[in-house]
C-alpha cells in the first residue's frame, strides 16, 4: 500500500507549471498574512482616527523585526529540511525538524523579554508622535507577549515549505485571518477597545492558528515525517550550529531591514503624525504587493534546494529563470494598478483628507522599488535556497542598513526632499540586494560550493 506524505519531489516534472502550482497557495499565504495588519489598520483608522494608524504602523515594526529574526532561523531550518529531502535522508530531516522547533521557540521567548524590558526607550527612540505613543506602547506590549505564536506558525510554515507542501500553510493563516477579522470587528469596533482591541484580535487568531498547526500535523505525523516523539525533540548539536550558521545571517538579513524601518520611521516622524500615518499606510500596501510576489520566492526556494540536494544544478538555474518571468508579470500589474488606483488604496484604510492628499507623493516615491524585487524573487530564492548565509547576511545589510537608512537620509534630509526623499531612499534601497545577487547567479561562481546535504 502507498505512503501518503506531506511533502513533494520537485527533481522531476515540468519547472513552470509545478513552480506556479506550488506558488499560488504561498502567494494567497502571505496575503492573507498580510491581511493581519491590514484589517488592524482599517478598522483602526476607521474607530480611531489617524493617530491611531500611526500607532499601529510604528509599534508593528518593532514587533516585525522580532518575528522576522525568528523567521530568519526557521528559513535557515527550511534550507536544510528542503536539501535533505532532496538528497533522500528522512532520519536527519526528522532530527532537523525537532531541533528547529526548541531553537525558534526558546528564541522567541527572549525576544519577548527584549521587547517588553526595553519597550519605553525603544518608542522614544523612535520619535512616537506624542498624540500615538500611549496606544503604540499598548499594541506593542500586547503583540510581545504574543511573539511565540507568530514565531511558531511561521516555523511550522517553513518546515512546510521546505517540505514542498503550499497547501496547509494557507490552511492555517485562512483560519487566524477569520478569527482576527470577526474579533477586530468586536473588540475595537464594537466594544470600543481601540488599538488594545486590534492587537488582542491578532495575537488570539495567531495562537489558535499555531495550536492548530500542531495538532493537525500530530494528527498527520507519518505523512508530516516527524514523529512528535519527546527524544525528538531533543535538540541535535550539530543540527544547531548549522541552524544557527545558516539562521543568523537570514536573521540578521531579516532583522536588519527591519531595523531600518525603525530609523526610517524615526525621520519620518519628525514631519508629523499625517506623514507617519501615510507612511505607514503606505508600507502596509506596499507589503500586500510584496508578500503576493513573495510567494514565487517562497515556492523557487524549496524546489531550488531540493535540486542543489540532488545534485541538478542544470534544472535549479532553470527555476530561477522561471521565477525571473512570473514575477516581472507580477511587477507589471502591480505598477499599473499603483498608478491607476493609489489614491483609492489609501482611502480604504484612512478618511483623512491630509492622508490622501500625501498618498500621492509616497506612489510617486515607492514605484522605483518594484522592479529590484523582480530581480530578487529568482536570484535571492537561488542564493538561499543554495545555503550561501553569509552572501546574504552581506547583501542585506547593504540593503537594510548602507542604503535603505543612508539613502533615506541622504535624498530627505541632505538634499531637503523631506517625506518624498525618504520614500525615494526606502524604495532604492533593495536594488543594493538586487543588483550583487543577480551578478553572483549570473557569474557561475556559486557552482564551486559544496551542498549542505552532504554535511547531514
Amino acid at each position: 500500500m502507498k505512503t501518503t506524505t506531506l511533502s513533494k519531489d520537485f527533481t522531476t516534472g515540468s519547472i513552470p507549471r509545478r513552480l506556479l502550482w506550488f506558488a499560488l497557495p504561498f502567494m494567497t499565504s502571505n496575503a492573507l498574512q498580510v491581511l493581519y495588519s491590514t484589517i488592524d489598520m482599517i478598522i483602526v483608522g476607521e474607530y480611531v482616527g489617524t493617530p491611531g494608524l500611526s500607532a499601529v504602523s510604528q509599534a508593528s515594526q518593532i514587533v516585525n523585526f522580532a518575528t522576522m529574526v525568528c523567521l530568519g532561523f526557521s528559513n535557515g531550518g527550511q534550507v536544510l529540511i528542503s536539501q535533505a529531502l532532496g538528497a533522500k535522508k528522512r532520519k536527519e530531516m526528522n532530527d532537523v525538524i525537532g531541533t528547529l522547533f526548541v531553537f525558534v521557540l526558546a528564541l522567541s521567548l527572549v525576544l519577548t523579554g527584549g521587547m517588553l524590558l526595553f519597550r519605553t526607550p525603544i518608542l522614544t527612540a523612535m520619535k512616537i508622535p506624542t498624540e500615538s505613543y500611549e496606544m503604540a506602547m499598548e499594541y506593542l506590549v500586547i503583540c510581545a507577549a504574543g511573539l511565540i505564536f507568530t514565531a511558531g506558525y511561521n516555523m511550522v510554515s517553513a518546515v512546510l515549505r521546505g517540505m514542498g507542501d503550499a497547501k496547509r500553510p494557507f490552511l492555517f493563516i485562512g483560519i487566524a485571518s477569520v478569527i482576527n477579522l470577526v474579533l477586530d470587528l468586536l473588540f475595537t469596533g464594537l466594544w470600543g477597545w481601540g488599538v488594545a482591541g486590534a492587537a488582542l484580535a491578532t495575537i488570539i487568531g495567531q495562537a489558535v492558528s499555531f495550536l492548530f498547526s500542531l495538532y493537525y500535523l500530530y494528527k498527520k505525523r507519518e505523512a508530516f515525517g516527524f514523529d512528535f516523539k519527546k527524544e525528538s525533540f531533543k535538540p541535535n548539536r550539530r543540527y544547531v550550529g548549522m541552524i544557527a550558521g545558516l539562521g543568523t545571517p537570514m536573521a540578521i538579513q531579516s532583522g536588519f531591514i527591519n531595523l531600518s524601518m525603525l530609523f526610517v520611521n524615526a525621520m519620518i516622524n519628525d514631519v508629523g503624525v499625517v506623514a507617519s500615518a501615510t507612511f505607514g499606510v503606505g508600507v502596509r500596501i506596499d507589503d500586500i504587493v510584496n508578500k503576493i510576489s513573495q510567494g514565487i520566492q517562497y515556492a523557487a526556494m524549496p524546489m531550488i534546494s531540493q535540486n542543489i540536494g540532488a545534485g541538478q544544478q542544470k534544472r535549479a538555474k532553470q527555476v530561477v529563470y522561471w521565477a525571473w518571468i512570473f514575477s516581472a508579470a507580477l511587477t507589471v500589474f502591480f505598477m499599473i494598478l499603483y498608478i491607476a488606483f493609489g489614491k483609492q488604496l489609501f482611502m480604504i484604510f484612512s478618511d483623512d483628507p491630509l492622508v490622501h492628499e500625501m498618498s500621492g507623493t509616497f506612489i510617486s516615491a515607492i514605484l522605483w522599488m518594484f522592479p529590484a524585487f523582480a530581480v530578487m524573487r529568482g536570484s535571492g530564492a537561488f542564493i538561499q535556497g543554495l545555503g550561501h548565509a553569509k552572501l546574504t547576511m552581506v547583501l542585506a545589510m547593504l540593503d537594510g542598513v548602507v542604503l535603505r537608512i543612508g539613502l533615506s537620509w541622504l535624498f530627505g534630509i541632505a538634499l531637503g526632499n523631506g517625506f518624498y526623499g525618504f520614500v525615494l531612499g526606502y524604495g532604492l534601497a533593495p536594488y543594493g540586494y538586487a543588483v550583487p545577487s543577480l551578478i553572483y547567479f549570473l557569474s557561475g561562481i556559486w557552482k564551486k560550493r559544496r551542498a549542505l546535504a552532504e554535511r547531514l
